[in-house]
């Protein structure tokens, strides 16, 4: 999959369409301030609390109905604690999540029962997400089982429709998952994902632990899957390649935090805040020529630690545009351009070969 292909059904910067005010109706998903601290606490006896993980520390974004946010970051920024946040599997220890129109918050889990099958998950290894005691039959059908979805033609025709919705066949329905090579297992994750016809999936870096060729194939299922049913996705992921091919807007995370929201157009184009380039940069591309004109940034030193994140903007201490207020003086996310969020003092619009 390369990176200077344009994706089929996505725009070049001319072509790109002005987004359009969302209205309530349009909107699926309002996250607003949320925020997942996980304590540290010290002592056998009395575990005492001493301080707190800032997996997730105050991020907002919203997302329409059909649409694809892809959220990329380095390893530790909080894309997966977020995933499972606004999915519900983590309460969060503050914020708000909206969903369909209703807030989910504080909902306690039997109440959350009822929206599970409209809020489902992909997760990233397809190693270990499903039962090995369990056959493909049985772990299909288990949101039809624990939802009490009733089905037309019975639960196993229902299963193995399924199966052929994502390129495998109903003979396997009674095949176990150590019969399966790593995609055909997260084909079987996908098809349990869908099996509730939920409203909105988190894909938790679906094809990380996949061939390459094998990521290709279950990117293009999850598209035609998006087509058909009319899903929206939250794709969670590191490979910007990868990210660039499905989604429609982009939010990068740094420690906790969002730090730049765009089309993918604009954003791999036309990136304004600095960690954004950083990573930008550190994408081959498949053209000699190209790759030698670019420009590399390195960023030196370690990501600090979400126990005790720097002061100010959190990227100042890798920041090659760093100044005394950045030290001092968190940014805010602003609207630099229509449609183009970014949190940084010192925004810089610098198009990428």
């Amino acid at each position: 999959m390369t990176t200077n292909a344009t994706p089929a059904g996505k725009t070049t910067p001319a072509e790109a369409p002005k987004p359009s005010p969302a209205t309530s109706e349009d909107l699926l998903l309002e996250v607003t301030d949320l925020k997942k601290h996980f304590p540290v606490t010290q002592g056998i006896v009395y575990q005492r609390k001493v301080g707190a993980v800032r997996a997730v520390d105050g991020i907002t974004f919203s997302l329409r109905r059909g649409e694809t946010l892809g959220v990329v970051g380095e390893s530790g920024c909080g894309k997966s604690t977020m995933g499972r946040v606004v999915s519900r599997l983590l309460d969060p220890t503050s914020g708000t999540i909206r969903f369909d129109g209703r807030d989910i918050t504080k909902l306690s889990q039997r109440a959350m029962r009822p929206l599970r099958k409209d809020i489902q998950m992909i997760f990233q290894d397809p190693f270990s997400s499903l039962n090995p005691r369990k056959n493909v039959g049985a772990i299909v059908s288990a949101p039809l089982h624990l939802q009490d979805i009733a089905t037309e033609h019975g639960t196993k025709r229902r299963v193995q429709e399924l199966l052929e919705l994502v390129g495998l066949s109903p003979e396997h329905y009674n095949r176990y998952p150590h019969e399966f090579s790593g995609g055909q297992r997260q084909r079987i994750g996908i098809a349990r994902a869908l099996a509730s016809r939920p409203k909105l999936i988190v894909a938790d870096e679906p094809v990380s632990a996949l061939d390459v060729s094998i990521q290709a194939q279950v990117i293009n299922l999850l598209e035609d899957v998006q087509a058909e049913l009319g899903l929206t996705y939250i794709f969670i992921a590191h490979d910007l390649s990868v990210v660039r091919h499905i989604s429609d807007r982009v939010a990068v995370m740094y420690l906790g935090r969002i730090v730049e929201v765009a089309d993918q157009v604009r954003l791999y184009e036309q990136p304004m805040h600095p960690y954004t380039h950083a990573l930008l940069s550190a994408v081959p591309v498949p053209d000699p020529v190209k790759e030698g004109k670019r420009e590399r940034i390195l960023l030196y030193g370690d990501v600090p630690s979400p126990l005790n994140p720097p002061s100010g903007c959190r990227f100042h201490t890798r920041c090659w545009k760093a100044k005394e207020m950045c030290k001092t003086v968190e940014p805010p996310l602003l609207t630099i351009q229509p449609g183009h969020q970014v949190a940084c003092h010192f925004p810089e619009e610098r198009t990428l070969i």
